[in-house]
């Protein structure tokens, strides 16, 4: 788990506005997603792994990864939502 504090000064590596958790739902699909092998990262890499939770940017537009409880805040790792959308 994330700690608050951490959570407070996160924010997205490209445009700097604040990240949230990713709510069970989301990662429910997007873990379906990557199960069905459709689901690429921002660099175009499609996504093996299941995730455990991820931090959602402000604007809805991509999730960054959270593995064994570290975010991964990299552009390039990003997971675009709008693909999650039917």
């Amino acid at each position: 788990m994330i700690p608050e504090e951490l959570l407070q000064i996160l924010v997205c590596p490209e445009n700097k506005t604040p990240v949230t958790l990713a709510d069970d739902a989301l990662v429910q699909r997007i873990n379906e997603a990557i199960h069905a092998k459709t689901l690429r990262n921002r660099g175009g890499e499609v996504i093996e792994e299941p995730i455990e939770g991820g931090l959602v940017r402000e604007d809805g537009a991509y999730l960054y990864v959270i593995r064994d409880d570290i975010p991964v805040m990299l552009i390039d790792e990003a997971v675009p939502l709008e693909a999650l959308k039917d």
